[in-house]
């Protein structure tokens, strides 16, 4: 590595370190610093990072690819994310943050080039939160049929029930949780999360149960149905809504800077993501049992008094809020990633961003008022999780950790990791590749046909 970029590499470890360490530190020859977080803890940290926006479009993704697909799609992506942060893990040799490990071998601009990927992977991330959020209070449209929201349904439209106040609202109640300055703080409020993403699975499976018994339900299509597609190839925009519930790898050092050992981030993980991919799986099942092929992409705006399931409101409604609550959890907890690779990004070199209050405060301050307007701006999360699947998550979650491999410079790569690390790296590029395309051609297509119906007129 260059003088100058392991200078630059050396002051953001420093800075990063001094953020992460545990207020009680044990040994500093321990493999985690001697950190007093629980593996309990750390499964909860890391569930509430992988169980995010994404489980929305899970529904979604079973109606373009059948469930068999889907099922199978889930199972890889979850294989694959284990192996990317055993990857990481042992590349680590004490890097205390995703930024510093790629600073180590690629130098600076390895550094520099995960901040910016992490940061724009945040920034859609948490405004698909927002806008969920603005889904779920004050409700959506999709194919010119209004899906309202909880407050519309209760209070009518009102100045209040707007999508602009609903989420500077949401900003508000959000404050108290991402001025937190330490990850394991955070723990309470993970371990709440995941209680709703579960409650939201029960209440979501025992309506579309309640609706096949009535018979306002048919059992959903196994395999793909090809006469609904515009092309083969728009199968392959399902994968990167997967990549995206499974992308979490920028929080694996923080959480991990808090256990006294490896081998528990390695066990929190493995619980983890056995957990999260059984829920993507139940929540995608039973959410397109429910829906069928009027799905959303959001499929929280489906739960509206036109849902059809034939149950009280009230179901509906808390199957909604619960959801809701739970990014609200969730948002704190990828604020203080996004924050974190921010601060390295745009003031390399200073003193840690929790020392420096004012800093921490206008950072946290400016990247609430940027996420907000995008999630005013941008309507769709369908549209986000494709394009920021296909570039920045799944560069994130299997690209960078490949290429880590593959560059070696420990020399302790084994034949057979460098193999499956090139795999990695090939059917992420290969399948983004196809993904972005499809999108591109399937956006053309659609301007053509507006183009054509407005002359036509």
């Amino acid at each position: 590595m260059p003088s100058a970029g392991r200078d630059n590499a050396t002051a953001a470890e420093g800075a990063a370190q001094a953020l992460l360490l545990p207020e009680h530190a044990g040994d500093d020859d321990a493999p985690c610093a001697g950190g007093s977080a629980s593996v309990l803890g750390a499964v909860c940290n890391v569930s509430t990072s992988v169980v995010g926006a994404g489980i929305m479009s899970i529904p979604a993704a079973m109606r373009v690819l059948g469930v068999a697909p889907a099922v199978a799609l889930i199972a890889g992506v979850a294989v694959l994310a284990r192996v990317a942060v055993d990857f990481m893990l042992r590349y680590t040799r004490g890097a205390p943050s995703y930024a510093a490990l790629m600073g180590d071998a690629f130098g600076s601009a390895g550094a520099a080039l995960l901040n910016v990927f992490v940061a724009l992977n945040g920034f859609g991330t948490l405004t698909v939160y927002l806008i969920i959020i603005g889904d779920v209070v004050s409700g959506t449209a999709s194919g010119g049929v209004a899906h309202p929201g909880v407050l519309q349904e209760w209070f009518g439209r009102q100045w209040w029930t707007s999508r602009e106040v609903v989420l500077v609202a949401a900003a508000a109640i959000l404050l108290p949780l991402v001025l937190r300055k330490r990850v394991d703080s955070l723990r309470f409020t993970s371990a709440i999360s995941i209680l709703l993403a579960v409650v939201f699975m029960l209440i979501s499976s025992g309506i579309a149960l309640y609706a096949l018994f009535k018979g306002t339900a048919t059992m959903p299509r196994m395999f793909p149905d090809f006469s609904r597609l515009s092309s083969p190839f728009e199968l392959f925009t399902a994968v990167p809504v997967i990549v995206v519930a499974f992308t979490f790898h920028f929080n694996v050092h923080p959480i991990r800077a808090e256990l006294s050992k490896t081998s528990d981030m390695k066990v929190a993980v493995r619980v983890s993501l056995v957990l999260c991919a059984a829920i993507y799986a139940a929540v995608g099942f039973f959410g397109f049992l429910l829906f069928g092929d009027a799905t959303m992409a959001d499929v929280l705006a489906n739960f509206d008094r036109s849902s059809g399931a034939g149950v009280p409101q009230a179901l509906n409604d808390a199957a909604r809020l619960s959801y809701a609550l739970h990014l609200v959890l969730v948002f704190p907890l990828l604020l203080f990633s996004l924050r974190v690779n921010v601060d390295e990004l745009l003031f390399p070199g200073r003193r840690p961003l929790a020392a420096d209050t004012r800093r921490f405060v206008s950072l946290t301050a400016v990247l609430m008022a940027v996420l907000y307007v995008l999630a005013i701006a941008i309507p769709s999360i369908w549209t986000l999780f494709e394009y920021s699947g296909s570039t920045f998550a799944v560069t994130i979650s299997l690209i960078f950790p490949g290429a880590i491999v593959l560059r070696d410079v420990h020399g302790i790569a084994k034949r057979k990791d460098k193999a499956l690390a090139a795999t990695m790296i090939v059917l992420a590029v290969v399948t983004s590749s196809i993904a972005i395309a499809s999108n591109i051609m399937s956006s053309i297509s659609d301007e053509d046909r507006g183009g054509h119906v407005a002359g036509r007129r």
